[in-house]
């Protein structure tokens, strides 16, 4: 630990002592704060039951399982966002906003008789223990992948045992997800079978292939073979992320991080010109934006 940090920790243990902001944050009464994180939780439970109840929050007691869910959605792609951002007080926050999506469905369960949220961490629980036997049952597994396709086993053994009919490779991969993670899965699923290129190179001499139709289905000038191909190129680029052990989706979202920074930098270097979008011209956008590139080039070798 660094002298700042301890720094920092002495000035946080000292300002909780005498009730002010911790990074943002109100520090807590001794009493909150020796409380752990069973009897918050509970708090936040008994809360989200209070918001639905008799004299409760009008807005909360209208809503229903559907209404509730692209708040849900909103939620992690905040928590998504702070993350990328390395911003861990948001992300606290964020965290707390996400789990409190899992209570509010919980809650409107229990009142229509489904489940309560001590049934949801029952099975989440059991479930964690029992696909984790190399943990808490003294199984083998050394490396990730062992983990990964032990817990994939008992995955299957558990539908067999509820009497699940057998579905296609494909059928558990979630189709309302975005498209990104959908085809990734997809792929990592076929590759699992046997369905694969033997290395890399088949998968850029594939990519050369669907950038040649596009090219094709463009002079053509015919739209819905120009949405296919670009639909093949692009799952293709998903495949070469998997070889190369890449999170396509986490990487657009970097790209597009990237992208909003440096446009963000060219147009205050218009402004700082005295322009704006309408008064410049295309060269000068570009001057701008390799000077944002370099600007951050420098950043990061420095």
């Amino acid at each position: 630990m660094t002298q700042s940090i301890r720094r920092s920790a002495a000035k946080a243990k000292a300002a909780a002592a005498q009730g002010v902001l911790i990074w943002g944050f109100p520090a807590m009464q001794k009493e909150q704060a020796r409380a752990g994180a069973g009897e918050k939780f509970e708090r936040l439970v008994e809360i989200m039951a209070r918001l639905r109840g008799e004299g409760g929050c009008p807005w909360d007691r209208q809503q229903t399982f559907d209404s509730i869910k692209p708040y849900t959605l909103e939620e992690t792609y905040e928590v998504l966002d702070a993350i990328d951002r390395r911003d861990w007080r948001a992300l606290a926050e964020e965290l707390g906003d996400l789990m409190l999506q899992a209570v509010f469905y919980a809650q409107m369960a229990a009142e229509a008789g489904h489940f309560t949220i001590g049934d949801a961490l029952d099975a989440i629980n059991a479930k964690l223990v029992r696909r984790h036997p190399h943990v808490f049952a003294g199984g083998d597994a050394k490396t990730a992948e062992q983990v990964l396709e032990r817990w994939n086993e008992i995955k299957a053994e558990e539908k067999r045992e509820r009497g699940e009919e057998q579905q296609g490779l494909l059928d558990g991969v979630l189709r309302n997800q975005p498209a990104l993670m959908e085809a990734l899965h997809l792929s990592k699923k076929a590759a699992s079978a046997g369905f694969d290129w033997p290395e890399i190179g088949g998968v850029f001499e594939k990519m050369r292939e669907e950038i040649a139709e596009l090219e094709k289905a463009r002079k053509a000038a015919a739209p819905e073979e120009i949405e296919e191909e670009i639909g093949d190129l692009l799952f293709t680029v998903v495949n070469a992320a998997r070889f190369l052990g890449v999170d396509p989706e986490q990487a657009l979202r970097r790209t597009n991080a990237k992208f909003r920074a440096r446009f963000a930098r060219v147009e205050n270097g218009l402004a700082e010109r005295g322009k704006d979008f309408r008064q410049t011209t295309i060269e000068e956008m570009e001057e701008l934006w390799q000077q944002a590139k370099k600007r951050e080039t420098s950043k990061s070798g420095s």
